[in-house]
């Protein structure tokens, strides 16, 4: 099959001054306080002058992406930067924090106190477990806190003006299914972002319409599935930034075993999905070579038009951003608010990112049948190599 310059066919057009083959999406995974890693993602991005044109985010990465797509250009950076120095806390100062106790202690205080500007624990909860509460208040904490901040930080109406696309999963309490509210196809508010990530049962339902809603995490924690099947198809660069880890040593003690299954279960098949988007889009160009292939009087036949429509050229580059682990972190890593910890995630972020933009692996000529090609920084790519990943 002839080699084809990445981001050629299908409905190409340029991201805003960046020069990328198609639309930049950004893709934020949930994860509490590892979000922060999200921000030095942004960062990077617009000091090299790439403005997502789709943010789309679960959790954490909701309000992410709220902070992103309700801001102006020039503000978008530093108000993302400020709501994660309000969010960050001094780690204990003792003796034996070397040990893991500073740690452990800071996030005993955010268990037991919350987090200014975030959340708080909710009095009511102290009823007991079976008190009738509400759907709004059935929970441990209460996130009126967080909707300040946000109503500070953001302006709501930018959500819907058709700057920046914006997308943020949630899960319907009573129906037990995934809807992704999209900016797109209808006025979003700050009560999308609220439901994208109140996760039970620290949180309560957020109502929207006449349903409830709960963090989108609690379905599928890796909000990437939106961007694959949307409508129309057009060529895209998504930097889909991921803070959990599906793969990792097997565990040595039951604390191991507890920080092994959160990963596991909140890197949501990131990876299938993925493998899975690739094999389809491959078989899309496949349709679409073999349409070419017919005499051009059968390709006006309208059964084959209709066949033919299954099919399509468009190139996805998807640009797989990993959080790394933190020496000391646990299962308590994603309520991990300190200092030092939101600026080690966040300064990754910046420089793997930064890595990623010089490669610019999106630039490879592509093999004319693969309609999703996966790139992964070097040294996470020569671990585990996948098809059609770039070197």
């Amino acid at each position: 099959m002839k080699k084809q310059q990445a981001g050629q066919p299908g409905d190409t057009r340029a991201a805003r001054g960046s020069g990328l083959p198609g639309q930049v999406v950004l893709v934020l995974q949930g994860g509490g306080a590892l979000g922060a890693y999200q921000g030095g993602v942004y960062q990077a991005l617009h000091e090299a002058g790439i403005t997502p044109d789709w943010v789309i985010g679960t959790s954490i990465g909701a309000i992410n992406a709220a902070l992103i797509a309700g801001n102006a250009p020039a503000l978008r950076l530093e108000r993302l930067r400020s709501f994660w120095d309000r969010l960050a806390r001094p780690q204990p100062m003792l003796p034996f924090a070397g040990d893991g106790f500073g740690s452990a202690l800071g996030n005993l205080a955010t268990l037991s106190l919350g987090i200014p500007g975030f959340f708080a624990p909710n009095p009511r909860a102290l009823l007991g477990v079976k008190a009738p509460l509400g759907p709004e208040a059935a929970a441990y904490y209460s996130t009126a806190a967080l909707h300040a901040t946000l109503l500070e930080l953001v302006e709501p109406r930018r959500f819907n003006d058709g700057e920046v696309r914006m997308t943020v999963g949630a899960v319907s309490v009573r129906g037990g299914g995934m809807r992704y509210f999209d900016s797109r196809d209808e006025p979003l508010g700050l009560e999308h972002v609220l439901a994208s990530g109140a996760l039970p049962p620290g949180f309560p339902a957020v109502r929207i319409g006449d349903d409830w809603y709960w963090d989108g995490g609690v379905y599928s924690n890796t909000p990437i599935e939106a961007v694959f099947d949307d409508r129309p198809r057009r060529d895209s660069v998504i930097f889909a930034v991921n803070v959990w880890h599906a793969q990792g040593p097997a565990p040595e003690s039951i604390w191991d075993v507890l920080g092994r299954h959160k990963d596991i279960q909140y890197a949501s098949r990131d990876e299938s999905h993925i493998e899975r988007q690739k094999q389809i889009h491959r078989l899309r160009h496949v349709i679409r070579e073999l349409v070419r292939q017919m005499p051009a009087s059968r390709q006006s036949e309208r059964d084959v038009r209709e066949l033919a429509a299954w099919g399509c050229g468009t190139v996805m580059h998807v640009v797989r951003l990993l959080a790394p682990r933190l020496d000391g972190e646990d299962h308590t890593k994603d309520i991990d608010f300190s200092t030092e910890g939101i600026e080690a995630r966040w300064s990754a972020g910046y420089a793997d990112t930064k890595a990623m933009i010089t490669r610019a692996p999106w630039r490879v000529a592509s093999d004319g049948l693969e309609g999703v090609l996966v790139h992964m920084p070097p040294d996470r790519a020569a671990a585990r190599p996948e098809p059609g990943q770039t070197p």
